[in-house]
């Protein structure tokens, strides 16, 4: 029986041997693809023209850096301080309204930066109504007697784009603070710290992991933001490299000053390991108990709500209700132009065209990291990943140079055989632009899949093979049914995110297409704020679906 029974085996292992080469296969292809930009940024920059290096550290790398840290520091400041706050307030103390704050405070994420940006310059323009009201107030007539200072600024820059970004804190860090145990704040009180002491001596400490991480996501988006800092006279690097390479037409100079960006990307990142780097956990053999609020009645409920309040207002229910108003009145004025119409159609495909890859993508490499675990699979999933801390000019400079020399290669071979041309095939068929969301939100699928591929016991592989299912039958019909809930999730927050990037958009878009993210750009630095408010209404509005599902896994979780 056993000598009958192995030569049967064998063509069975060898076929489950080739599927799962297969499989890590796609995978190497993957992060070849997400692998490729940041490799042809660095040699251009490197080796594409050396004698622009001086010119950029005398003229452009100094004032650029000198900002665009100075932003970074602002930005991080604020957004430890609103996020830390409000986590610990919504986590440690009960109080009217709090179960509405909890989801509320999530809602600035729904606004892209250089949305808040253009609402706030219209809402608090020198003649604008909040200045009017102002000045009524105290009994000025004009703006040359009485005018608020200039949002166009550093400051205004870092308090709008730190009350954009602080839910990355909040989120993490509130997380952090209800499932830390209560009994470590219970011990910290029975050895005499008072209460004001808790959050200082006991919370805060534990919860600085989870700060770290927060942390590094809102400098990332503030180092991806482009449309915020120009509109508000920062220059930083990415607001550099769009200038460098849109208004001077220069490539290398824009992907050096890409390659410092990403060498300030790789530092966020250091800093973010090195603040967890003395961070252990143990965990007892008892059930943690979750923090138990304190009770705050009268005045002092009502100040931790209005305390709450503030920023979601001015990160959310403001620039939401501006935009609301001024849509409805350029819609009732002039209606819904065909243009409008033509641009929301243009970002819903570009951007579910974009999803799909990227889910396809992100299935692949996490299925072969759980098919074949090893070295080879694990660092064909770390590639892949790398494109979501990037900003987005440094993946379009990236993605530019090799896509437009393989245009030029394919020009020639169509003129060579077929007597034509097919010009910039790649570029202007939208083809680099979906490559661009592609590697630069590959993380967030790939993470999702490994997410769902974990909480599947491998037992079900063993099941299924005992079955006969090879393992590509037993991903399509194990793995994929059981993690579709996490792919849709995956899948939503993909496509917004593609919907609301701008700085890939601007610099890989087609000539003469324009996404609703386009459109609003062009119209806030013409300071025709009217034109825009209907497409800013329409990606706020969709913006916040992901943060709907977020707010729901998390009270779900606590």
């Amino acid at each position: 029986m056993t000598d009958t029974a192995l030569p049967r085996s064998f063509p069975v292992q060898a076929a489950r041997r080739k599927v799962g080469r297969l499989w890590l296969f796609m995978a190497a292809i993957v992060a070849l693809l997400v692998a490729t930009p940041i490799l042809a940024l660095a040699w251009e920059a490197l080796h594409g023209s050396s004698d622009l290096w001086p010119h950029l550290f005398a003229f452009v790398l100094p004032t650029a850096l000198i900002q665009t840290l100075t932003l970074l520091c602002g930005v991080g400041i604020l957004v430890i301080f609103i996020g830390t706050g409000t986590a610990w307030l919504v986590a440690a103390y009960d109080f009217p309204g709090r179960g509405m704050l909890e989801w509320a405070l999530l809602l600035p994420l729904a606004v892209p930066t250089y949305i808040i940006a253009y609402a706030y310059l219209d809402i608090l323009h020198p003649i604008g109504f909040v200045q009017g009201v102002i000045r009524a107030t105290l009994g000025y007539s004009s703006p040359r007697e009485f005018r608020l200072p200039d949002i166009r600024s550093m400051t205004g820059c870092i308090v709008l784009l730190g009350f954009v970004l602080y839910p990355y804190v909040y989120i993490t860090t509130r997380a952090m603070f209800l499932t830390q145990a209560a009994n470590l704040i219970e011990a910290a009180r029975t050895l005499g710290t008072r209460r004001s002491q808790v959050f200082w001596r006991v919370a805060l400490p534990l919860a600085r992991p989870a700060i770290a991480v927060g942390v590094s996501l809102a400098l990332m988006e503030a180092l991806n933001d482009i449309g915020a800092s120009e509109f508000l006279g920062v220059k930083t690097l990415t607001v550099s490299v769009y200038t460098t390479w849109i208004t001077r037409s220069d490539l290398p100079g824009a992907a050096q000053i890409a390659l410092a960006m990403l060498f300030l990307v790789i530092a966020l990142i250091v800093m973010e390991r090195w603040a967890r780097r003395r961070q252990r956990y143990s965990l007892t053999a008892q059930r943690n108990r979750s923090l138990m609020p304190r009770k705050l009645g009268g005045f002092a409920g009502w100040m931790a709500f209005f305390c709450g309040f503030v920023p979601v207002f001015i990160g959310f229910l403001a620039p939401a209700a501006y935009l609301a108003v001024e849509a409805w009145k350029r819609f009732h004025l002039a209606g819904l132009s065909g243009q409008l119409v033509s641009e929301a159609a243009n970002t819903i495909v570009m951007s579910a065209l974009a999803t799909a890859i990227v889910l396809v993508f992100g299935l692949a490499v996490a299925y072969a990291m759980r098919l074949r675990p090893g070295r080879f699979s694990a660092v064909a999933y770390r590639l892949s990943t790398i494109g979501y801390a990037a900003p987005g000019t440094v993946i379009a400079i990236g993605i530019l140079i090799p896509i437009a020399a393989l245009d030029q290669f394919i020009d020639r071979r169509a003129i060579d055989w077929f007597g034509f041309s097919t010009g910039l095939l790649l570029i202007g068929s939208g083809a680099a632009l979906i490559y661009a969301y592609a590697v630069r939100f590959l993380a967030i699928s790939a993470g999702a899949a490994d997410a769902g591929f974990s909480r599947i016991p491998i037992s079900f592989d063993q099941a299924a093979r005992s079955l006969g299912e090879n393992a590509t039958g037993t991903f399509r019909n194990v793995h994929l049914p059981l993690s579709k809930t996490a792919l849709a999730a995956a899948g939503l927050l993909v496509f917004v995110d593609c919907m609301k990037e701008l700085p890939a958009t601007l610099l890989l878009r087609p000539l003469n297409f324009e996404t609703l993210a386009t459109h609003l750009y062009g119209e806030a630095a013409r300071g025709t704020y009217e034109e825009a408010s209907i497409a800013a209404l329409a990606i706020v509005l969709i913006g916040t679906l992901p943060v709907i599902v977020l707010a729901r896994v998390g009270r779900q979780k606590s």
